[in-house]
């Protein structure tokens, strides 16, 4: 197994700071921050990090728009998205309004996707990755 390289500064550990802000790693992992674009992930991250214990924060479209350095048809378009991929609910103040609370919601399983007890052998694995099966046998010199 091969060891992971060396970061520049190993005696810095990264710990929370604060009670909230955290972002689920499979937003990466499942490739959610390509369907979600620029404007997407930033009200996104600033909604993590202004959010309580249940995920909800109460910033203003124009609160936002400041904070990011980005217009309000741009965080309406970032929420827009956030909304459509079902990662945020959000609830107006006033019927047909545009601000409110704005709720982070768990992100959700990709299609199909569980754990199975199966093993993949290394040459079932590759071909899922599209690897093909070499046609003659590497032997080693």
């Amino acid at each position: 197994m091969k060891t992971p390289p060396k970061p520049p500064r190993p005696e810095l550990l990264r710990r929370p700071t604060s009670r909230f802000g955290w972002l689920d790693d499979r937003l990466l992992h499942d490739r959610w921050l390509a369907a979600l674009g620029a404007e997407g992930i930033s009200v996104l991250v600033l909604l993590a990090l202004a959010a309580d214990a249940r995920g909800a924060s109460f910033f203003s479209r124009a609160r936002m728009a400041s904070a990011l350095g980005l217009d309000v048809r741009a965080i309406d378009r970032g929420l827009q998205r956030l909304r459509d991929l079902e990662l945020v609910a959000h609830r107006p103040w006033q019927p047909s309004g545009l601000d409110g609370v704005w709720q982070l919601l768990p992100v959700p399983r990709p299609d199909g996707a569980h754990r199975t007890a199966e093993c993949l052998s290394v040459a079932q694995v590759l071909a899922t990755l599209g690897f093909s099966k070499p046609d003659a046998p590497i032997l080693p010199s």
